[in-house]
């Protein structure tokens, strides 16, 4: 009897194929183990290759589209859409785009604003804040952002340097316009948001928006000629001084926006805003990324750890922003029952600790943690596009290809990138922290500071590998190891970070040796266990016959400075040290940190609760430690 097999003979595929089956299997085991990270980076790379052709195809076609444009066209496309949600309230994309339009009819009608003028923003979160911001750039303004966390002379400064024909100020930062108003330049017209004023030649806008007609204003009022105009000036501390203000282009709002797209969101989404809208942070990857995507933003009007979670689930959130505090924050919380029932899926933003990362990721499910780098006015962004703990992002071969960047090696004690016997920087080896320096050129530029040449040219290194050759000093420290993973290691220069906020310790210095009893100041930062960034301490030198005067020292602080720069850590020297080019000698300083065991200067804490400084005895250093001390 004949066989199955013989009456429905297999077909016997031909001799080359499970040869190349065998190839291909070895080339895919080859491939993970040699580059495993190949098909993310390719698709990663592919991503911002895209969105650049994108964006080169609209100027090769002689059309400049901006994230105002694109908002005003979404508006037309999709006008029930929720974009704003704050306090329970839904502002369509039409009322944001009308009640804009409003705000622009007002200053036209009422200020001779003309095209490229500065106006200056001082508003805390609120829909208003976007209102006003998008009203202006339909005027065509260059719209400042203040930090309103800054007080007296440093916002004084940072007003001035920017240059407005007008200020507009929050109804809720009023108290704040009080402490400046005699102090500030009288060419500057001032606009507050409210219905009526009790301060001389300030002017009211809440009325006038209601009497406003929403029409939109002439279109060649906001129309772009070039991507690298400026649109934004945001502030940053920068390494050294008061408060710079950072030149944001056309381009690099289009950058910033184009973040949550390239991590994978979609105009499905709904974002939750919670970090201040003065940051590039919220402004640029929050606000311009939810306009990038068509999507939703839930504006939060300050964060909070107790409220984050049931805000997520009351509106459905699906993506968060986060700053490394902000994370770990939210450990910080009593756990409670169901914290892993929400829709959150990608968590976005940097400085993140590994420890509070993978808490997080334990303690709150399988959220994606979205880590990145960029400063406000740099010209280089990683994107940690494959969720490696702790990394801030890959590079490889192409990356650099388009956006060149090395680490090069740094003197601590000179404080300034090492040249060898040639007068060159030398780059570091894998698993060495460098300082990253990114090349300026036509497609990178660096935009500098808006009325500062010289803050300008110190954050460009000249003849850096060849004669001639331009990179822009990020004033960061990083590690690059062996799998092409970068990793942030600390700051250079006179900057630390704290709650979010870069420091600058010259501006805590100045406000310090105002007193009358100080001789010298010598601000850094130290670190505190369990605790993201550096807490601020100041050295202090008294003059001779003086005492020191903790009232009076809690006042000056707390009047002149933002909450996060005021010292929480004084020491009383009788002498200060210098380093070999009379710099304040800051690293032995550092390493000794607060420890009155192993300190036998006099130490001070400032306690929040007591609303003064107190002496830092044994118990009150380990209350700290332990957390049992709130900072």
């Amino acid at each position: 009897m004949r066989g199955w097999d013989d009456l429905y003979p297999l077909p016997v595929p031909p001799s080359w194929v499970p040869g190349a089956a065998v190839g291909i299997l070895s080339l895919h085991f080859i491939q993970k183990l040699l580059f495993p990270y190949f098909w993310a980076d390719l698709r990663y790379l592919l991503k911002v290759l895209t969105y650049g052709m994108r964006v080169e195809m609209y100027r090769l076609q002689g059309r400049v589209v901006t994230v105002l444009d694109k908002f005003v066209k979404l508006a037309e496309k999709q006008p029930h859409k929720p974009f704003l949600i704050y306090e329970g309230t839904v502002h369509s994309y039409r009322d944001v785009d009308r009640r804009s339009n409003r705000i622009a009819q007002v200053f036209l009608q009422h200020e001779a604003l003309k095209k490229g003028d500065t106006v200056a923003l001082l508003m805390g979160n609120e829909p208003d804040f976007i209102h006003v911001w998008f009203g202006l750039a339909k005027l065509g303004c260059v719209v400042a952002f203040l930090n309103f966390n800054v007080r007296f002379r440093s916002l004084l400064h940072c007003v001035s340097s920017c240059e407005p024909k007008i200020l507009v100020v929050g109804a809720d930062l009023l108290g704040t316009l009080e402490e400046i108003l005699p102090s500030l330049q009288k060419d500057v017209s001032v606009w507050i948001m409210t219905k009526d004023s009790t301060f001389p030649s300030v002017h009211t806008l809440l009325d006038k928006i209601e009497a406003a007609s929403e029409d939109p204003v002439p279109v060649n009022r906001c129309s772009a000629n070039n991507l690298k105009s400026a649109v934004l000036y945001i502030f940053t501390s920068g390494t050294t001084g008061l408060p710079k203000a950072a030149v944001i282009s056309h381009m690099q709002v289009l950058k910033g926006a184009a973040g949550l797209w390239a991590f994978g969101a979609t105009a499905e989404d709904i974002i939750y805003i919670t970090l201040p809208l003065y940051h590039s942070a919220a402004s640029l990857l929050g606000i311009g990324g939810c306009i990038e995507l068509g999507a939703t933003c839930v504006l939060k009007k300050k964060f909070s750890a107790s409220q984050f979670w049931s805000d997520c689930k009351k509106y459905n959130v699906t993506v968060i922003q986060y700053i490394g505090e902000l994370c770990r924050y939210l450990c910080n919380q009593p756990v409670k029952e169901g914290e892993k029932n929400h829709k959150v899926r990608l968590a976005v933003g940097n400085g993140v600790r590994n420890d509070v990362w993978r808490e997080f990721l334990d303690r709150f499910g399988a959220v994606k943690i979205c880590e990145f780098y960029g400063a406000t006015e740099g010209n280089i962004c990683f994107m940690n596009h494959t969720g490696k703990i702790g990394s801030v992002g890959r590079t490889n071969f192409f990356y650099k290809l388009f956006f060149p960047f090395d680490l090069i090696k740094y003197d601590f004690q000179k404080d300034e990138p090492i040249r060898n016997k040639h007068g060159w920087c030398e780059k570091i080896k894998k698993g060495e922290a460098g300082l990253l320096i990114s090349k300026v050129n036509a497609k990178n530029p660096f935009f500098g500071y808006a009325g500062n040449k010289r803050h300008t040219e110190k954050k460009l290194l000249c003849d850096v590998f060849k004669k001639g050759d331009l990179y822009f000093n990020t004033g960061d420290l990083m590690v690059q190891d062996h799998d092409n993973f970068l990793y942030f290691w600390d700051r250079i220069g006179d900057t630390f970070r704290w709650k979010g906020e870069n420091v600058a310790t010259t501006e805590v210095s100045d406000v310090i040796v105002m007193l009358d009893f100080i001789q010298e100041a010598n601000v850094y930062g130290v670190s505190v266990p369990d605790h993201e960034g550096k807490a601020g301490m100041a050295s202090l030198i008294l003059k001779q016959n003086t005492s020191l005067d903790l009232e009076q020292m809690y006042k000056q602080v707390v009047t002149y400075l933002p909450s996060y720069a005021c010292p929480l850590f004084l020491r009383v020297q009788e002498k200060m040290e210098m380093t070999g080019t009379f710099k304040q000698q800051k690293f032995r300083l550092v390493d000794e940190g607060f420890n009155p065991s192993t300190i036998t200067d006099p130490l001070y804490f400032l306690d929040n609760s007591k609303k003064a400084y107190v002496l830092l005895t044994k118990e009150v250093h380990e209350m700290i430690l332990s957390g049992k001390m709130k900072l």
